[in-house]
């Protein structure tokens, strides 16, 4: 899943908004009309639609229908109409805001960054590129990461520790519990594959450190 659709015809508008989002670590694509538009969500799907109502085959209205026909997506209207009768209609379909061209791309960034924290904070861990929906128990880095359970759990919990060095005793008794049967060279293990797939360099790690003598520490 992409975490931001634009749908917009003005080719140049939305490669600077695809920038801009990238830059603040979102993954992006782009379409140029309603029919393309319909076919990446409908095979990717997305966290947001960007969506603009004026399009050369079908208008953004038609899509925020069929978008709210199966889901509850965000969707943010940015559009040239600045009708009260436009705002309305999008509202009333379903839309979760909307906002006029041209505009600034700080309060378009702050929308989006707002609409991100109210609908997925509480299920998701975001840091840097690394993406954790904690609901799903998925995890997705430019793409979705196969994750054993326990690779999950010792990765949030390291996430969520940021910053803060973890003993391997604290580590292996959050994860395995005290009275397992597993050896603490499990946890040694589990740490080296989750270098494996989130590292560039798993034999240099820059995430996941090793703070000799006591245990491990994600930076």
């Amino acid at each position: 899943m992409i975490d931001i659709l634009i749908v917009e015809d003005n080719k140049e508008l939305a490669e600077v908004l695809c920038d801009f989002l990238r830059a603040e670590n979102y993954t992006v694509s782009a379409a140029e009309n309603a029919e393309k538009a319909l076919l990446l969500y409908q095979g990717y799907g997305a966290r947001l639609v960007v969506l603009d109502l004026m399009l050369p085959d079908k208008d953004g209205f038609y899509i925020l229908e069929k978008i709210r026909a199966q889901s509850n997506t965000p969707v943010l209207i940015v559009s040239a109409k600045t009708g009260k009768d436009d705002k309305l209609l999008g509202l009333d379909l379903g839309a979760d805001d909307y906002i006029e061209k041209p505009y600034d791309i700080d309060i378009m960034l702050a929308k989006i960054r707002g609409i991100f924290k109210r609908r997925y904070s509480l299920d998701e861990l975001i840091d840097g590129d690394i993406r954790i929906n904690k609901a799903d128990r998925t995890v997705f880095l430019n793409k979705p990461l196969e994750m054993t359970a326990k690779e999950f759990e010792l990765l949030l919990l390291l996430i969520e520790n940021k910053g803060r060095t973890l003993s391997k005793e604290y580590i292996f008794n959050t994860i395995w519990g005290s009275d397992s049967d597993s050896e603490q060279q499990t946890l040694t293990v589990h740490i080296k594959r989750l270098r494996e797939k989130i590292e560039k360099d798993p034999k240099s790690p820059q995430r996941i450190l090793t703070v000799w003598g006591v245990g491990y520490k994600f930076v």
